[in-house]
């Protein structure tokens, strides 16, 4: 996950310090003493985000640990969700099977989760026509989820945009300053980087309307797993969902799917209006440019690829 500021900067690099990580040794001996049908445990690191540390435990689970204080509630809140959610979604998600407690050498409960096969699909080099064969499944997926009963999600610890994520006049600013420096840097042309503006002012004075959904509030290439074939397999990393506008999940429309498959997209989802439309336009122009600005600053060359996929796209729908 690439963690934002409530003002849309992204993490400074020294902010990727943990509070507290768990390593191998640890994460053994925590789950042993707390899960004794696990044992005898066989851990080994699996990804280092911001938010946690996971680990692949026995071949057949992964187990999270937060590594920041703040990413507590964001876990607690996948534990309270996501079992509901796996029972009616028609992909797979994680499902918090096992759920630990805080400890004397572990402040923070953690949680283990039944391994998902597949590849992200920013590892996958996708073409355009195996992009359009995720539209229908992908937009199926997003219109289950948004249709999960609003009042049942915050009993289950769902929370309001708390970042403001379609704060158009706040965003905008952020944005203009990220394209300027993909610019500076060499990823943008002056000419990619004039037309993405244009999408800027177009969106500019969009006020969102539509009623809140709940949301699963960062979905883009790095968190959508694809089997074999390019088939979607499952969506991971729900550290984000919240109740807000669709647009903000609709943006991947933008992000992920070339230009001819956007109004396919359109359809199998439902109905949407042109206000929320433009809105995911807007959403998909913001997020992929800061995705594009982490992925050079870590030098992950296949996130890379992604966003500049994503932001040719974006400037593709303001022609």
């Amino acid at each position: 996950m690439v963690r934002f500021f409530a003002m849309g900067t992204l993490v400074p690099a020294d902010a990727w310090s943990p509070e507290r990580v768990v390593d191998v040794a640890l994460a053994r001996d925590l789950i042993e003493t707390q899960f004794s049908n696990m044992a005898p445990v066989r851990a080994e690191p699996l990804g280092l985000g911001w938010d946690n540390t996971a680990h692949l435990v026995n071949g057949a689970w992964v187990f999270r640990f937060p590594r920041r204080e703040v990413a507590v509630p964001l876990l607690e809140r996948e534990v309270r969700l996501l079992p509901e959610l796996s029972a009616l979604l028609p992909l797979p998600i994680p499902n918090p099977e096992y759920v630990g407690r805080p400890d004397g050498r572990f402040p923070w409960p953690f949680a283990g989760y039944r391994f998902l096969s597949g590849q992200t699909a920013c590892r996958a080099h996708l073409s355009e026509d195996q992009r359009d064969a995720t539209v229908e499944p992908l937009a199926h997926f997003l219109a289950t989820l948004h249709s999960f009963p609003v009042e049942r999600a915050v009993a289950l610890g769902a929370r309001d945009d708390e970042i403001g994520r379609l704060d158009v006049p706040a965003r905008s600013v952020k944005a203009r300053a990220t394209l300027t420096e993909l610019k500076n840097v060499g990823l943008l042309t002056a000419a990619h980087a004039q037309r993405l503006e244009r999408v800027l002012d177009l969106c500019s004075g969009i006020v969102p309307q539509a009623a809140p959904v709940l949301l699963h509030g960062d979905l883009y290439a790095r968190h959508i797993l694809l089997d074999d074939l390019g088939k979607p397999a499952g969506i991971i990393d729900w550290g984000d969902i919240h109740i807000g506008n669709r647009a903000v999940d609709v943006g991947l429309a933008f992000e992920f799917f070339p230009p001819a498959a956007r109004q396919k997209f359109r359809r199998a989802y439902g109905a949407l209006d042109d206000t929320t439309w433009r809105l995911a336009h807007f959403r998909a122009l913001y997020h992929a440019a800061y995705i594009l600005r982490y992925a050079h600053r870590v030098s992950d060359a296949n996130l890379a690829s992604e966003g500049m996929f994503a932001l040719l796209n974006v400037a593709d729908a303001a022609d």
